[in-house]
């Protein structure tokens, strides 16, 4: 079977599934595993992703406000290869390829009809079951469902043990600086998950933009930052705006030094087998005293003020 990815964690869930050897193509951002590294790539976008926070927002913006995909398809690449599965997604209007193009894609360009998995998930279990809809596309549901269990009992782990903190820190995840959004989707039940408090959005609703007084009021005990697609070097490098604001220095997890920034290109954002991974790491960041030599090397950096 010739396998294509459209998104990051469509491929990391085809590799989890011993299916690297038959992945083809992947898009411009997919970087892990290291093998995968190198293999044809499918997409590209549409803006300078290298820009800063405010500069990215405006440009997505813009494009959407058209009706426009944030990203194209590398058609002669797509022809080229004659996939037999495609895995894209529905769940973000900014984060892969849209739908209907690739649709549109496969129509016009493959000899052979494609068998196309779109995933959208919403909430953590929907993570699992896209899982399961890739295995059982690429023939090897037994793996998935093995795959999926291990995950969960991993799950399971953090959450019989996280009812063992003296208290649960009111946590902000922020998914952009500029302007400000709190994370949704499965990034709520995470952080309850792993023994925090999260009020800034309902589990399984997109992230919505905030403003400093939403911040303020919140009052967070512990802040996140995980901007999507950044790692955690470009993380550090968007915290000055976030630190020249008057009310940065008064909100209690500046006051408390737990500001951390975190590898959100890695983790939390992507919705594939590593986000039991993202579970571990907000756990030690929350609950360090139960769930500290759990983090992942690497994943975090504190942010400390500036002097």
């Amino acid at each position: 079977m010739r396998i294509v990815s459209l998104l990051p964690s469509a491929t990391e869930i085809v590799c989890a599934l011993g299916l690297a050897e038959q992945l083809v193509g992947v898009s411009h951002e997919c970087d892990f595993p290291a093998a995968i590294v190198g293999r044809p790539v499918l997409t590209e976008p549409k803006i300078n992703p290298l820009g800063d926070s405010l500069g990215i927002d405006a440009a997505v913006r813009a494009l959407v406000r058209d009706g426009l995909s944030v990203y194209r398809i590398k058609s002669d690449i797509l022809a080229q290869l004659q996939p037999d599965l495609i895995v894209t997604q529905e769940q973000c209007d900014v984060c892969a390829v849209s739908y209907d193009e690739v649709v549109a894609a496969t129509r016009q360009l493959l000899h052979q009809p494609a068998v196309i998995v779109s995933l959208k998930p919403q909430r953590l279990d929907d993570i699992f079951v896209d899982v399961g809809h890739v295995a059982a596309a690429a023939g090897c549901a037994p793996v998935g469902a093995e795959l999926v269990a291990g995950l969960r009992a991993r799950l399971e782990a953090i959450r019989s043990r996280a009812p063992r903190a003296h208290s649960r820190p009111r946590v902000a995840c922020l998914e952009w600086l500029a302007p400000l959004m709190a994370a949704g989707n499965w990034v709520p039940e995470l952080v309850q998950l792993a023994g925090g408090t999260y009020d800034m959005v309902a589990a399984g609703r997109h992230s919505p933009t905030l403003s400093w007084d939403d911040l303020i009021a919140y009052a967070p005990d512990v802040i996140i930052l995980m901007p999507c697609g950044f790692d955690r070097e470009r993380t550090l490098r968007e915290v000055p705006q976030l630190q020249t604001h008057p009310a940065w220095a008064t909100l209690p997890a500046v006051r408390n030094r737990r500001v951390y920034a975190v590898d959100g290109n890695a983790y939390l954002n992507r919705p594939g087998p590593r986000i039991v991974d993202s579970a571990e790491l907000l756990a030690g960041l929350i609950q360090p005293g139960l769930f500290a030599t759990q983090i992942p090397s690497g994943s975090y950096a504190r942010v400390e003020e500036r002097t």
